[in-house]
């Protein structure tokens, strides 16, 4: 799919990986519209980006907000391209505690919600739309979702995190085979440890530490490496139903 002039919706794009990405489509010629939480600094962001950039704030686990967020998009033409950055990290806690009382169910419910539920919300009301659009270039639409390279090599902590990001990939082959018939792909990049602002709150000892752990390159992730994948994903017309590892080799350790 060319990219030049069309809309396209990049949530989480007030910051890290979406704001990356929100970047590189303005820079490719697209019609940009970014959400996050309406405490985010996607105005600015929307404002920096230039090329007409709109931000419109949502929650993606709400489907008015969502919805609304998605609407405006298509006021700029037809909704042919969705990156789905949003999302949160896990709870960090271990199934039982030091006390050997189990952890709160609310928390791993409160995980999977936002990046488990708030992801099949952005795919159902992006395909509903892009549904209605002629075919171009072969494709209606095309979505990428984030995943994470915890979907296969969690770490202790992560049972959360690690249960939405491996549902996340799971539903990927079965979403691209549900929307086949609609000629909408789907794709899944499942980031490494990434340079992002969850990050930067770390010590620099344990950063370098991190980036020492990748086998090659030697260092983080950088959030043009997630844009220029995402940016693949949606010009590629062959690439479908794939999660792909963005994580420079690394597999993680138990801890």
């Amino acid at each position: 799919m060319q990219l030049f002039d069309i809309s396209a919706l990049v949530t989480g794009g007030a910051s890290g990986l979406g704001e990356a990405t929100a970047r590189a489509l303005v820079a490719a010629g697209a019609q940009v519209t970014i959400t996050d939480l309406p405490t985010s600094a996607g105005e600015e962001v929307a404002a920096a980006l230039g090329g007409g950039t709109r931000f419109v704030p949502a929650d993606i686990t709400d489907e008015l907000t969502l919805g609304a967020a998605m609407d405006a998009a298509t006021e700029r033409g037809p909704l042919r391209a969705v990156v789905h950055c949003a999302g949160r990290g896990g709870d960090r806690l271990r199934i039982l505690g030091k006390d050997g009382e189990p952890s709160p169910l609310a928390s791993f419910e409160e995980v999977l919600r936002i990046n488990l539920v708030g992801t099949y919300n952005v795919l159902r009301l992006a395909a509903a739309r892009m549904v209605r659009n002629e075919p171009l270039d072969g494709d209606r639409g095309a979505v990428v979702m984030t995943a994470s390279v915890a979907a296969f090599d969690g770490q202790i902590g992560q049972t959360s995190y690690t249960a939405s990001k491996a549902g996340v990939h799971g539903m990927t082959l079965v979403a691209a085979r549900d929307l086949a018939a609609a000629q909408i792909r789907v794709n899944t990049i499942a980031p490494g440890i990434f340079d992002t602002p969850m990050l930067a709150r770390l010590r620099e000892d344990i950063r370098e530490g991190l980036a020492a752990s990748v086998p090659h390159p030697r260092r983080l992730g950088a959030p043009e490496d997630y844009a220029h994948l995402a940016l693949s994903l949606l010009q590629n017309p062959y690439v479908n139903a794939e999660t792909i590892r963005l994580d420079g080799g690394i597999r993680m350790a138990p801890r």
